[in-house]
């Protein structure tokens, strides 16, 4: 039985490029053999166990190799479609057709007693194998496969388990009571499957955050900013770059700890001078931008509200520290380089001492 969760997994990276496997793959490959497999079972049996000699147990096992081998071939005919044939392909594929035909043949011979040890059917057992191995000596497609198992053969397996389970609860009788144990797994390899991928999924939610957060003042960064920018296209905006002015020698004189401190205040400052839908950002050192939707008065009222945030000190411990703040704007408009008219308008209210300018009046 392991080797058709083995031959889910190693497929994908035998039609195409190597890729490392993941614990979600894994899980996806169980899943498959387990859900799929176990629901062609219960339909195969009811034809076939009138004439299978044996128990139950071992009725399951000779009818569960087709059903994963017609999964197998699912798989490979699924692959082909969506990925470039290449040499490696072609073998595998035709290795595992050989296979699975090999394991029908077998089961149809030992349901008409007519299997002898050492028959064909062993024999395309072997060829398959050596097909698939020999697959191995030929380059793969250059196209990398990242997508792994097909979920479409996941969510179809999970659906016909419940599914199963449901009969198996309304109608006690209709399929085999061992089809109940493989059933159950497969719900508990989903829902362990779900469990990680909603980790994961929340991992990657926190880690893009934290990607587009500066560290230390929890505002947004340069890179979520300029992502903003670019998505404002020919809306109304504007952007006003801000640079602290007199704090370079406060951080010189009262240490980094100080500096990291103000900035903080600075921070909570401008945040509340700005309305909820502005996007305020620390670009770096004692540099923050804010992207408004407005037009070029109400920029300016922000502006100078945001000036009036600096007209008192800041208290650190037992220090009084008084800062100003230069402005620089920019309205969105055709040219499309909101930053760099938004540096320069800082730029020369900071060289001037204008505390605020606007780059369409320089």
């Amino acid at each position: 039985m392991l080797f058709y969760p083995a031959a889910f997994i190693a497929l994908p990276r035998l039609l195409s490029q190597h890729a490392r496997i993941s614990a979600i793959e894994i899980l996806d490959s169980t899943i498959i053999a387990l859900g799929l497999g176990s629901l062609g079972t219960a339909l195969f049996v009811g034809p076939v166990l009138p004439r299978l000699n044996g128990d139950m147990v071992m009725t399951f096992f000779a009818i569960f190799y087709p059903v994963g081998d017609l999964i197998l071939v699912a798989s490979v005919i699924s692959t082909l479609l969506t990925k470039r044939v290449s040499k490696r392909a072609i073998v595998a594929s035709v290795g595992i057709f050989i296979f699975a035909f090999s394991d029908f043949l077998f089961l149809w011979l030992h349901v008409n007693n007519k299997y002898t040890f050492g028959s064909i059917s062993d024999d395309g057992w072997l060829v398959g194998l050596a097909l698939l191995v020999m697959s191995t000596q030929f380059k793969a497609s250059e196209q990398n496969s990242d997508e792994g198992v097909n979920p479409v053969f996941v969510a179809l397996s999970v659906f016909l388990s419940a599914t199963l389970l449901g009969i198996i609860t309304l109608r006690p009788g209709f399929f085999p009571s061992f089809i109940l144990l493989p059933t159950l797994l497969t719900l508990l390899v989903a829902f362990i499957r779900m469990t990680i991928a909603l980790r994961q999924a929340r991992s990657l939610g926190t880690e893009r955050t934290l990607a587009r957060t500066d560290e230390l003042t929890g505002l947004s960064n340069r890179r979520r900013l300029i992502a903003e920018i670019e998505g404002l296209e020919d809306s109304q905006g504007a952007l006003l770059i801000l640079d602290l002015d007199g704090f370079k020698p406060v951080n010189d004189s009262f240490g980094h700890d100080i500096g990291d401190e103000i900035l903080k205040q600075v921070s909570t400052r401008f945040h509340r001078a700005l309305p909820d839908d502005a996007i305020l950002a620390r670009l770096g050192g004692d540099e923050f931008g804010v992207l408004i939707h407005s037009n070029y008065e109400v920029s300016m009222e922000i502006a100078r509200a945001l000036q009036a945030t600096m007209s008192y000190p800041f208290i650190v411990g037992e220090e009084s520290i008084d800062l100003a703040v230069s402005i620089g704007i920019a309205t969105n408009n055709d040219d499309h380089d909101l930053l760099r008219r938004a540096d320069v308008a800082m730029y020369k209210a900071k060289r001037e001492s204008l505390g605020v300018a606007h780059f369409d009046f320089l």
